[in-house]
């Protein structure tokens, strides 16, 4: 229920409010008159209330499935058309030239208490990055990635195709920081596209009046503000999935029934389970089932014995 709260009726919510304050100024078809945009009668606010209640769940209904594109779109996944590949390909390069800066200052000798502070925050930022080759348009975009690409890699697990399953191997508290971690991402997504959808509507009906343009600056500094809590969200999860993997990877592999490797052979065993889940190879391990009843075989015969060739077993004398 607070998933669906934070993440997908509160932002719904705040669009539908905004249209309808427009609409019921008279914003679209004329001068806005903002006193008119306050229901006065009790009845009227309850009915104003009903309306955007039922408006803002089904539009939560309608967008839940586009979850995740809405996500990788302000990531910066922008390939799939020639005008926002080439806009990414231009935003890839300021990421570059921003990545480089952090990596000077992070490499500069500090002399001062002052430089270290300067180079310590340098080497976190740039710890929160991923690679200078894999970056991506976005902050969103890298702030996510940086985890994507390094919390199972560390291991040669691939974090991609196996974090669904190493998921579910977590424990509660780590799930319940993960669910929480990703709740605070996903709402910030919507709070950011909710303030831009609710800017484009502003700038149709207030285009004329220049009094109120400022609505639509205020609403593009409450997506940015929203932006810029989804990257520092996305940090924290990345940090989180980095946890995951220290904890729980011995976890998935006993949860595939697989032996547990040496710290020699650590590396090798992860990367030939994540080769399995790419479907590139299949696996030649033996499994390992512990607490496993063994297996015993009898050949004389008993009630108790191993049955072979559909025989029935054989009655004792003494049960004759």
């Amino acid at each position: 229920m607070r998933r669906v709260l934070a993440v997908q009726f509160a932002p719904c919510a705040l669009f539908v409010t905004g249209v309808l304050a427009l609409v019921r100024a008279g914003s679209f078809s004329g001068r806005s008159d903002w006193g008119a945009a306050v229901p006065e009668r009790p009845l009227t606010a309850v009915g104003a209330l009903l309306v955007v209640t039922a408006c803002a769940s089904l539009l939560g209904l309608l967008l839940q499935p586009f979850q995740v594109r809405a996500v990788r779109v302000l990531e910066g996944y922008w390939d799939r058309w020639a005008l926002t590949a080439g806009l990414g390909q231009l935003l890839v390069q300021v990421q570059r030239k921003r990545w480089v800066a952090l990596s000077e200052r992070a490499e500069k000798a500090a002399l001062g208490e002052a430089a270290q502070r300067v180079r310590a925050e340098a080497q976190r930022r740039l710890a929160a990055h991923p690679a200078e080759d894999v970056l991506l348009p976005t902050a969103l975009g890298n702030a996510l990635r940086a985890g994507e690409l390094s919390a199972g890699e560390r291991y040669g697990l691939t974090t991609l195709a196996s974090w669904p399953r190493i998921y579910l191997q977590v424990s509660d508290r780590m799930a319940e920081a993960l669910r929480s971690t990703r709740d605070a991402l996903d709402s910030a997504v919507n709070l950011c596209w909710s303030f831009l959808a609710l800017t484009g509507t502003g700038i149709a009906a207030l285009y004329d009046e220049r009094s109120g343009w400022w609505l639509c600056g205020a609403g593009l500094g409450f997506a940015a503000l929203a932006y810029k809590g989804a990257v520092t969200a996305a940090q924290s999860y990345s940090g989180l999935m980095h946890v995951t993997y220290d904890l729980h990877r011995f976890d998935l592999l006993e949860a595939l029934h697989y032996p547990l490797p040496t710290k020699e052979t650590e590396e090798e065993v992860f990367a030939g389970v994540s080769d399995s889940f790419a479907y590139r190879q299949r696996l030649d391990f033996p499994y390992a089932h512990p607490g496993a009843r063994p297996h015993v075989e009898e050949t004389d015969g008993s009630a108790g014995g191993r049955l072979e060739d559909g025989e029935p077993p054989q009655r004792s004398e003494q049960a004759e």
